[in-house]
C-alpha cells in the first residue's frame, strides 16, 4: 500500500473557511489568501496549540467556580434557597424526575470534563508529533466539536425555569454567579477546540 500524496508535497493549501484548495502553498516572507473568499491562507494555524492552551486552562480554572458556586435561586412561598450543579441533580433525582437529573449531570459534568480530558489529549499527542491512533484521534476532535455546544444545555435550563417561574405570584427563580462561569466553561472549551488545527494529527506521519 503507497502512502497517500501530502499537500505540501504538491504545494497546494486548503482554505479553511471555503475549502477551495490553492495553488501555490504559502511561502516565506508572503501573506497568501484564497482566490475566492480573500481568506488569509496557513498550511496549519499560526499558535494554534498555544492558544488552545490558553483557552483550555481557562475553561479549566472557570469550571472550579462553576462547581462551587450557586448557579439558581429558588424561592418558594418566601422559602429561598440557593443550588449548585450538583445540587440540582440531587434535588431532581430525589424529586424523582431521574431523566432531567441524568441529563443534567450528563451536560453539566460529563460532558465538560469529558471535553477538557479530550482536547488536553490531543494538544499532548500534537505537541509530540506522536503516530499513535491518528485515526482515532481525528474521530475524537469531530466528536468533541459535535457534543460541545451540548454543554450549553444547563444554561439553557436555568433561563427557561427562571421565565418561567416569573409568571407565577408565589414562587420566583434567579440565576446566580455560577451559571455565568459555567457558560464561561462552555465558551472557552468551544474556543479551544476551535484553534486547534486537526491536521497537527497527520503531521505525526512524517516522522
Amino acid at each position: 500500500m503507497t502512502n497517500p500524496v501530502r499537500a505540501g508535497q504538491i504545494k497546494v493549501v486548503g482554505c479553511p473557511l471555503c475549502g477551495l484548495v490553492c495553488q501555490p502553498a504559502i511561502t516565506a516572507g508572503h501573506v497568501a489568501r484564497c482566490p475566492r473568499c480573500h481568506t488569509r491562507l496557513h498550511a496549519r494555524h499560526p499558535a494554534g496549540i498555544s492558544r488552545a492552551w490558553a483557552l483550555l486552562i481557562a475553561a479549566l480554572l472557570c469550571y472550579v467556580p462553576a462547581s462551587l458556586l450557586p448557579v439558581m435561586y429558588s424561592s418558594l412561598f418566601g422559602n429561598g434557597s440557593e443550588n449548585t450543579i450538583m445540587a440540582g441533580v440531587i434535588a431532581f433525582w430525589h424529586a424523582g424526575s431521574y431523566g432531567i437529573a441524568l441529563l443534567i449531570f450528563i451536560a453539566s459534568v460529563v460532558i465538560p470534563c469529558g471535553k477538557f480530558l479530550a482536547l488536553g489529549l490531543l494538544l499532548i499527542t500534537a505537541q509530540r508529533r506522536s503516530a499513535w491512533a491518528m485515526a482515532e484521534r481525528t474521530t475524537l476532535y469531530r466528536l468533541t466539536e459535535l457534543i460541545g455546544y451540548w454543554s450549553m444545555l444547563d444554561v439553557m435550563v436555568v433561563a427557561t425555569v427562571s421565565a418561567l417561574v416569573k409568571f407565577q405570584l408565589l414562587s420566583d427563580v434567579e440565576p446566580r454567579v455560577g451559571i455565568l462561569f459555567f457558560g464561561l466553561v462552555v465558551m472557552f472549551t468551544i474556543l479551544s477546540a476551535r484553534q486547534y488545527d486537526p491536521r497537527l494529527i497527520w503531521d505525526g506521519e512524517k516522522k
